[in-house]
């Protein structure tokens, strides 16, 4: 290797590990060695909630807390008198990691009053009315629970909570018209905080939680850095059409229905030496106080999995929560990936075998460029033995050498960039998957042979020590993909001739690149980490089969062909691209020449 092939590969290297270094997130100081399990708040009896310069019920009445719960079969919603508040939302068929991994079925709690807040101020002259501080009589019906309060004025404010059946959903409603002569001042505040707790396997992707928005005025989309390491805060002065916390696999939504909020301001927290509270996401809103006086108070609360099929109808853009993909690969992702995806979930129950059919529908699909790349360098490797002349004639001068070897492409009439191109056409695929399938619900506590959750990382090993950019575990579906890479870039590097002008050697790079993706990938979803292994096979199978097929002699012949009329012609005509290449080429040459010209000056 010459020294410009070894600059380059320890710039990929060091740049690949020094991203990880850099921008890993610190692992965090344990501050208990078990978790507590969250419970929702038990009924007590207490007097009402008293603060400074709060309106409230009378004080010295002594209240008895009633829950009172919403249930459809997919949330289970407890609610509290005291307050009018929430007290926590358990979502049903959905477990967290460590009580999937234990074999039980306890739900995911979304929110716990216990550790979380959401709350309400509503000014009247020099005082506020906080709601979670005054005290309820409670009717309950059929999907909804209407909380009601009277002020010292006789005036009332009340709250209520709606639940459909088969929905995400919790409707939301304050009613204060009838203290509106109480209410002063433009704006009205929300505080909604969340203390998130470990839910998955991985607790630094958790700590990717993050806030995103909409912004009414342009309709954009837009969010807090998912960085885990560092506070990321945000404060909007735009009207805002949405608010959500986003978790790594779920969602908690406030959405205002016919208003806006006013302006936002948003924090993200991370509680790095704390293994319980892992991150704390925070909202302060502020709303029209006319809105609420005019009965424009309902809010919309989403409480669900971040699953595009389940979200994209809640609000405009509401499916954007889901990171399907970078912008210029959405259609791929969008219109492609995720359909196929829900038709095969809906034929096959077993998601190891699912991807691989994912796989194979999409090589196949993929065939007739993979056939083309290989036609192409079939037409390279045979014209070697014409390039290896080239480059014993000349000797070393890479610059000629290109110049003469892409002459010889245009006397047999093959453009060089004809193998690549299919190449490149396929990229957009691979980067699809990489960005999908870690942000892919559908895969979450799914097991498949070793893994038993196909949405992180596999474990075959713990071990003692960890390793710089690797880790403490060993992923055996992460060693599988490597090995598999390292066999189709030996299988390509045979088939492959060498490629004269080459600062790096591409060949040797074959075997580097997917050590360094081992370090990378080795924290990622076991999920993806197959769907490249299957892939790398499928791939050498394919290359097998055309190899099988495809003559050689005959496309020799066609060359000699293509030769003789080429030359009988006056010359090929040459592409835009080809006539800047031999441009640049022959530049290159004349200041190569000028350099040693005048490095012999100096000497003399």
């Amino acid at each position: 290797m010459d020294k410009n092939s070894i600059s380059g590969i320890v710039l990929i290297m060091a740049m690949l590990l020094g991203y990880q270094y850099f921008f890993a997130p610190v692992e965090p100081v344990k501050t208990e060695t078990v978790a507590k399990k969250e419970e929702p708040a038990k009924a007590k009896v207490s007097p009402a909630i008293q603060t400074k310069a709060t309106v409230t019920s009378d004080s010295s009445i002594q209240v008895k807390e009633q829950l009172v719960k919403l249930e459809n079969k997919n949330l289970i919603v407890t609610l509290s008198n005291y307050g009018g508040k929430i007290v926590s939302v358990q979502l049903k068929n959905y477990r967290s990691y460590a009580v999937y991994n234990a074999g039980k079925t306890d739900g995911l709690y979304m929110f716990n009053a216990s550790k979380d807040q959401f709350d309400i101020e509503i000014p009247t002259g020099t005082s506020k009315i906080k709601l979670a501080a005054l005290a309820y009589e409670v009717q309950q019906n059929k999907g909804n629970v209407i909380f009601t309060s009277t002020l010292p004025t006789g005036k009332k404010i009340s709250q209520t909570y709606t639940l459909a059946d088969d929905t995400f959903e919790l409707g939301y409603t304050i009613d204060a018209k009838d203290a509106a002569s109480l209410i002063t001042g433009a704006e009205y505040s929300i505080h909604w905080k969340e203390n998130l707790v470990q839910n998955e396997k991985d607790i630094n992707e958790e700590r990717k939680a993050t806030i995103n928005y909409l912004l009414t005025e342009d309709e954009e989309f837009d969010n807090l850095s998912e960085n885990p390491g560092s506070i990321e805060a945000e404060n909007l002065t735009k009207s805002t059409q949405w608010v959500a916390f986003k978790k790594k696999y779920f969602l908690t939504g406030l959405i205002p229905q016919g208003f806006e909020i006013k302006k936002a301001n948003l924090t993200s927290t991370p509680n790095l030496t704390d293994s319980l509270h892992i991150k704390t996401l925070d909202a302060q809103l502020t709303a029209s106080t006319q809105d609420l006086i005019q009965g424009k108070s309902a809010f919309k609360f989403y409480f669900g999995p971040n699953d595009y099929s389940i979200i994209k109808t809640v609000a405009p853009s509401f499916g954007k929560n889901v990171k399907l993909s970078y912008d210029f690969l959405l259609p791929i992702t969008k219109y492609i990936f995720v359909p196929l995806f829900d038709f095969l979930e809906s034929i096959v129950s077993n998601y190891g075998l699912l991807i691989i059919l994912l796989v194979l529908i999409i090589k196949t699909a993929l065939l007739p460029l993979t056939y083309k790349s290989y036609v192409s360098m079939a037409k390279t490797r045979i014209l070697a033995p014409e390039i290896a002349a080239i480059k014993e004639k000349i000797g070393d001068d890479p610059a000629r050498v290109q110049q003469e070897t892409m002459k010889l492409y245009g006397e047999v009439g093959v453009n060089p960039l004809s193998g690549c191109v299919p190449v490149l056409a396929t990229m957009p695929v691979l980067m699809a998957v990489f960005m999908l399938f870690p942000n892919l619900i559908n895969l979450r506590q799914e097991s498949f042979l070793w893994a038993n959750d196909l949405s992180t990382f596999d474990s075959i090993l713990t071990l003692p020590f960890a390793i710089p950019f690797y880790g403490t575990h060993v992923s055996l579906f992460c060693l599988l993909m490597t090995a598999s890479q390292l066999a189709y870039g030996y299988y390509n590097n045979q088939i492959t001739p060498d490629q004269p002008g080459q600062p790096i050697n591409m060949k040797m790079m074959a075997y580097i690149t997917p050590v360094i993706f081992m370090f990378v990938m080795n924290s990622f979803s076991a999920g993806l980490s197959f769907y490249y292994f299957v892939s790398n096979l499928v791939t050498i199978g394919q290359q097998l089969a055309i190899r099988y097929f495809v003559n050689e002699d005959k496309i020799k012949a066609l060359l000699d062909a293509n030769r003789i009329k080429i030359a009988a012609g006056g010359g090929a005509k040459k592409s835009r691209f080809s006539q800047y290449l031999q441009t640049q080429l022959k530049t290159m040459e004349e200041q190569q020449k000028a350099t040693a010209t005048q490095k012999k000056t100096k000497k003399k």
